[in-house]
């Protein structure tokens, strides 16, 4: 009896194993890529200071709403649609890249562009932090959103402060609003304004500049989507 039994077993332990071995695994879909179209020919290089970001972002949720993975080829900018490729040239050393927009930034005065760590590495940044870059767009997303630009005023660790230059603005200019920003510290950047293109936004960061004496305010894509408080 012991012996059927150990024969039965060996029986289905083997019927078992071929079942395995022809059991399928099961394969992930790759994202689809956003369809792109080329940039029009008057479209003209812009230059600049570049900067790159890693922790304490890498994982969080970036503007776009996809997770931020500071080891792919990723990047913030201030008004390109989301899903642009950009070819950043080093011009400082030569080096390039291509990178795809999927986040907002840098809401530094003076810098175009913030890479991923990635990225940063292609182009030979990572020790002086920062990089004279030419931007160059190879492809545009094929049906962006249509674009809304507002005002960027100013950045503010304390609630508090925001909330009153938030009042000010929006009883001056008609429209304002803020965006909080997770970070180390977190920050809640004030918009002001929203224009169809950013030939007319920038009107607005003169006049502001000019009228409330905030030379750093600057011109930023609105996104749909996008928490406002």
């Amino acid at each position: 009896m012991t012996t059927r039994r150990n024969v039965l077993a060996v029986a289905i332990g083997g019927l078992l194993i071929e079942a395995c071995g022809h059991k399928r695994k099961a394969v992930r879909t790759p994202p689809t890529p956003t369809p792109l179209r080329a940039a029009p020919s008057d479209t003209e290089p812009e230059t600049g200071l570049a900067s790159w970001y890693g922790h304490p972002y890498h994982g969080r949720a970036s503007a776009s709403g996809e997770i931020y993975d500071m080891e792919k080829m990723t990047a913030a900018h201030r008004t390109l649609a989301f899903g642009t490729l950009v070819h950043v040239e080093n011009l400082d050393n030569g080096m390039s890249t291509e990178v795809r927009i999927n986040d907002r930034g840098p809401f530094v005065e003076g810098r175009i562009i913030d890479l991923s760590h990635a990225a940063a590495v292609a182009i030979g940044m990572i020790g002086p932090g920062v990089a004279h870059v030419k931007l160059t767009i190879n492809g545009l997303p094929a049906a962006p959103e249509p674009p809304v630009f507002a005002v960027q005023t100013g950045a503010f660790a304390n609630r508090e402060n925001a909330d009153r230059l938030l009042a000010h603005m929006a009883a001056r200019y008609g429209s304002a609003a803020l965006r909080f920003r997770a970070g180390t510290p977190p920050l809640w950047r004030l918009l002001v304004g929203k224009e169809p293109s950013t030939s007319a936004a920038e009107t607005l960061a003169r006049q502001i500049r000019e009228e409330q004496s905030i030379p750093e305010a600057f011109v930023v894509r609105l996104d749909p989507g996008q928490g406002v408080d």
